[in-house]
Formats: structure tokens, sequence, C-alpha cells
């Protein structure tokens, strides 16, 4: 009697029992995603430095007969699975493939970053493996006439770059001829198997804030002779973020966070010089807006108090991730499909920032959190940083949620 793997067939579909949708993964293709994102996950690379991130996409997708085009800012790929009939909108699948500049810290798996100060540590190697493995199971189902519509799949560089390699993929026209975009995003307080949903905005616009502070230094024993920039900028550093937490609805969540402030070289001189730098975040749409013109406001009221002229360079990011309630929709079938509603929970809507809103600018769709958080586990592993890992489990799921959706848009 043959066992199961020797009685599968080489095709990476496994076809369901009981009426359901094909696409199911097999353990082969399985085996090979896991060894794929962990080679991945040992050679990381920034924003717009992805060429072996790109090569390796590239290389297992024209492997499967597929023709990937890679973007024309020289990182990153677009690619069609089936054949679009030019009038039927198609579904895109996207992923993010950069990381990020942390040391990997993890000591224990054989598949730690190999590269100094460089490591995915946002499961951006997650998001990448999950597409490309959707990708190859359509491209079977394709080959077998089971797929009802052409999709996209979209490989995106930079999403940790302000304001975000989508900008430049979307520049590329990985939208032209796309009706709808999904994605995943892990998210380490869900468990793995597990998939977080949210009609709405899910993430929060994020913008950077850069002031230079400058005036008369001098001596501190004569403090009134000068700007007394380190007075100023601690003022600048308490009393923005509350002046802005009276000038905005308190529902829009606009809360300004300092990352770093730098002045002076010894202690009895009075700096000519003071830099602070942060990020401003913001909950509504609308209010983000209107963000900049708060900021600068507050900025120059409160540095014009102690006499210090303000340069402000303020960095719009990204506006929020809104989900509509159609592509939400999608994903919660899809997830029913493939493991039951029992596996999709409710998700809040976060402060991080995600450039995947410039896709939801042009187009509807919606983005899921994706549980890789081994079930048990309370080690409390975060995003960004240099330990955060996943339990693997999640690229199965990611992939068959991906197919799953694809397949039900593509019949709707």
């Amino acid at each position: 009697m043959k066992s199961r793997a020797a009685a599968r067939s080489e095709d990476p579909v496994d076809q369901p029992g009981g009426g359901g949708l094909p696409g199911r993964l097999g353990d082969e293709l399985r085996a090979e995603l896991i060894a794929f994102r962990r080679d991945l996950h040992m050679h990381p690379e920034l924003g717009n430095q992805e060429f072996r991130t790109t090569a390796a996409i590239k290389d297992r997708l024209e492997k499967a007969g597929l023709r990937p085009r890679v973007l024309d800012v020289g990182t990153g790929l677009v690619c069609d699975v089936g054949e679009w009939d030019g009038v039927t909108p198609m579904l895109a699948l996207r992923a993010d493939i950069d990381a990020l500049p942390i040391p990997d810290t993890k000591v224990d798996v054989p598949y730690r970053s190999t590269v100094p100060d460089r490591a995915h540590a946002c499961g951006h190697d997650v998001h990448t493996t999950t597409v490309l493995g959707a990708g190859l199971v359509l491209a079977a189902l394709d080959r077998e006439g089971l797929l009802p519509n052409a999709v996209r799949l979209v490989f995106q560089p930079a999403e940790e770059v302000m304001p975000g390699g989508a900008l430049s993929a979307i520049e590329s026209g990985v939208l032209e001829g796309v009706g709808r975009i999904i994605a995943v995003h892990c998210d380490p307080k869900v468990d793995a198997g597990r998939i977080g949903l949210r009609v709405g905005p899910i993430t929060s616009a994020c913008d950077r804030l850069e002031i230079s502070l400058d005036g008369p230094g001098g001596h501190t024993a004569r403090p009134h002779l000068t700007t007394d920039l380190v007075t100023a900028a601690a003022r600048v550093a308490v009393d923005v973020p509350a002046l802005l937490a009276r000038r905005a609805d308190a529902r829009s969540g606009l809360v300004l966070t300092w990352g770093r402030l730098q002045t002076g070289h010894a202690p009895n001189v009075v700096p000519q010089h003071a830099e602070l730098s942060g990020t401003v975040r913001c909950l509504d749409l609308n209010a983000w807006r209107d963000a900049a013109d708060l900021v600068h406001a507050a900025v120059d009221e409160v540095a014009g108090m102690h006499r210090a002229k303000s340069v402000i360079n303020y960095v719009r990011g990204v506006p929020p991730v809104v989900n509509d309630a159609e592509s939400v929709g999608l994903l919660d079938a899809a997830m029913t499909e493939r493991r039951g509603s029992y596996a999709i929970e409710d998700t809040e809507q976060s402060l991080g920032g995600e450039d995947f809103s410039w896709y939801l600018e042009r187009v509807s769709g919606a983005m899921a959190r994706l549980g890789v958080r081994p079930p048990g586990d309370t080690r409390g592993l975060d995003l960004h940083r240099g330990n955060f890992d996943v339990d693997e489990e999640a690229i199965t799921v990611g992939v068959e949620l991906f197919t799953a959706a694809a397949l039900l848009a593509g019949r709707s």
C-alpha cells in the first residue's frame, strides 16, 4: 500500500473532499515554502536593495511557467497568473519584501540572519512566501482549467521606507486591470492558524517629523545673553504633544512621539543648535490631512516663546489602511472555507503605519492580520524586535487564504 506522500502527484495541489474549493497546500510545496522563507530570513535586504530577494522570487515563478516582470525601480516584481481577458477586473495579492536595519538576536534557530544589523523582524519574509505559494498553487489550478479569472501577484519593495514603495509599484503599473487587492500582515498577538479581520481603518496614518532649533549660544554663566536651546528643546518635546492633544479632536487619535533629541557638547556651554525627530500617528484619515498644519503651528508657538528659530521638516508618510466591507467579506468567506469561522477573530485598529494604504486610495481592498504566535507561547515576541520569529504554520494559512480568496473572487 502506497504512503500518502508516495501517492501524491508532483502537482502542488491537494484536492479537498466534501465539495470544497480546490487549492489546498500539499506537503511537498509546504516544505519548499518553509525552506524558501528561511532562506529569505537568512539573507534580509533593506528597502530598494532587495536584489537577491527579487531574483529568488523571479526564479521560482519562472520555474512554474509564469512570466514575472521586475518593477521599474529595479527590485520587486509583478506577475499575472492566468490569462487576463482585458475586461474582468483582477484580484491582486500583495506582499512586501524588504527587511529592517536591526540585528537579528535569535540564537536558537539555524535560519537567523547572516547579514549584520539586518533582520526580517516584521514578517515580510512570511508575506512574500505566502503570496509566492499562492501563485504556485493558482498556476497549477490554471493548468487544470480551474482558475476562473486571472490573479495578479505584487511583490513590493521598500515598505519600511517612508512614504513607502507602494507608490513606486503603482507607478510601475501594478494596479492596471486590478479591481481589488488584498494582503496579510503578521500579528504576533494572534495564534498561528487564525486571522484577524476588521472593516474600516485597521492601521493608522504615520508621518515623520524633524525639527531644528537654532539661536545664539554662550556661556552657562550668562544664559540671559543666549537662546537657551536645551530648555527650548525640552519644552518643544513636552509641550508640543500636549498642545496637539488639545487642538485635535481626541477621537482622531493624533499623537506625536519623539524618538530622538540631541543638543550640546559640554556642560558649561549653551549650544547653538538642537534637533528633535519623531513620528506623528493618527487614527482618522481626515484628521491626518490637517495634522501637518497643526504640528507646524504648535512647534512655532513653543519655540517662539523661548526665542528659538525653528525649521520644520514634516515628511508626509502613509494614510491609514481602510478595509472595505466587501473585501473583508471575501477574506472572511475564504478563511471560513479553509479553516472554519472559529479561526477568525475581530482585530483592533493599530497605531502602526502600512503603505498598503496607498493601493486602497485607488482600488478597493483589505488587509488581514495573520496569526504567527505559536499557541501557548508566552515569550511576548513583537514586531520590529531582533528576536521576532513566527510559527511557520502561518505560511500554510496565508497560502490557503489567498488561494481561496482568488477562487471565490473569480466566481463572483
